[in-house]
């Protein structure tokens, strides 16, 4: 057991059914409410698949309280050594990963994040979270990065917050990440920026890695399966205070 808080517990998955659990809860999230689709949404038993996650580690997120043991949040977590069994990390098929790739630091891609609608805020989260902090520690992670996504494919209406997060939150050079999509999307210069209006705009989970001292890619990729505009989040985790995440210190080496 990773960590175990008043309300919520979590743990990596350990079987087959546990893996289904997260499949379950993803295809509630990404494809029942948010209108996802792609080869590997199984309809028939309300199932979101993909090729890499039965090679990742999977961070189940149960609320204790309620007695039930259904899972209420999930991370997939692909370390390099899960990258290399899968033939390259997800987030490869979005975003030119060269930098990270070649930065010599310890890798951590997260992806397929979501809670369940009754369970969307701060204590859930930041039990989640608690439960990765401890993951991160015990496998010497230096950088956090996986794909985020905005809700929709127009760009012209996500103007004012992409913008803002390349003006504001681009990685610094040697591990900043491009898209491998062009896009016609044309950045606001910032003084043209409605600032209120793009952090309005902005997923919470986003402005959530962000206040963690998180940084974005060059560009955005346009998922149409998925109905997403996705940019590529990066987080030092040296960044990372105490007073803003609660990490365990590292394992001695």
């Amino acid at each position: 057991m990773l960590q175990t808080a008043p309300q919520y517990q979590t743990s990596l998955a350990r079987s087959k059914a546990e893996i289904r659990a997260a499949q379950r809860l993803r295809y509630e999230v990404f494809v029942a409410e948010l209108g996802g689709s792609g080869d590997g949404v199984d309809h028939a038993n309300r199932l979101e698949i993909d090729r890499f996650d039965t090679h990742a580690d999977h961070l189940l997120l149960r609320d204790v309280k309620s007695g039930s043991d259904a899972v209420v949040g999930v991370y997939r977590l692909m370390t390099q050594g899960h990258a290399t069994a899968a033939n390259g990390f997800y987030s490869a098929s979005e975003f030119d990963l060269t930098p990270l790739l070649s930065s010599g630091l310890c890798l951590l891609e997260l992806g397929r994040s979501c809670l369940h609608p009754d369970h969307r805020g701060g204590p859930a989260l930041m039990a989640l979270w608690q439960g990765l902090a401890n993951y991160v520690a015990g496998h010497d992670i230096d950088i956090l990065f996986g794909t985020a996504s905005f809700h929709g494919t127009d760009l012209e209406a996500l103007q004012h917050p992409i913008s803002h997060l390349h003006a504001t939150y681009l990685a610094p050079e040697p591990l900043r990440v491009t898209s491998t999509m062009t896009t016609d999307l044309a950045l606001l210069p910032p003084h043209r920026i409605d600032r209120k209006a793009a952090m309005r705009d902005t997923p919470a989970l986003i402005k959530s890695y962000l206040k963690l001292g998180g940084t974005i890619g060059q560009g955005v990729f346009v998922d149409h399966a998925f109905n997403t505009t996705d940019v590529c989040l990066i987080l030092d985790t040296a960044q990372m205070t105490a007073g803003r995440f609660d990490r365990p210190a590292r394992r001695a080496t």
